[in-house]
């Protein structure tokens, strides 16, 4: 007499695997897609943040930093005899990057009149583009 064996049998996996494989297709883009508008929520967050430290530099020494001293004068204080104001501590903690870990960039004065401009290249690190691609600036910021 045979002993009963249990166990899967090589259809049941397949229907399984084939289940999974379905659910996966259904599932993987959408929460690729959020991760992406995460991504885009925490570039303009970022933005918001150095434009308040900007302006947190400018009370404190009549003037933003330049194009040369960049974002790096928000965490360090700059050799320039002007500045006399600058508090302890600077004004960020450290020098952000995007979430696509690139640098953001700096440009006093900015584009059409502005103060300045600070903006992020999105998820291509290129100037222009659409969609996640698109840059995030201070001037897309203010449009909203």
């Amino acid at each position: 007499m045979r002993k009963r064996q249990y166990g899967f049998t090589l259809i049941e996996i397949m229907v399984v695997v084939v289940i999974l494989a379905v659910l996966g297709a259904l599932v993987v883009p959408k929460i690729l897609e959020n991760v992406d508008k995460a991504r885009v929520t925490r570039a303009q967050s970022d933005v918001r943040a150095i434009q308040t430290a900007l302006d947190l530099y400018r009370l404190d020494n009549f003037k933003y930093p330049t194009t040369e001293q960049g974002l790096l004068a928000l965490v360090k204080q700059p050799i320039d005899p002007t500045i006399t104001n600058y508090r302890s501590g600077g004004y960020l903690p450290a020098l952000p990057k995007d979430p696509w870990n690139k640098p953001y960039q700096y440009v006093s004065p900015g584009a059409d009149g502005r103060d300045y401009e600070i903006v992020s290249f999105g998820r291509d690190g290129k100037p222009g583009g659409e969609g996640y691609d698109a840059d995030i600036s201070t001037a897309t910021l203010d449009q909203k």
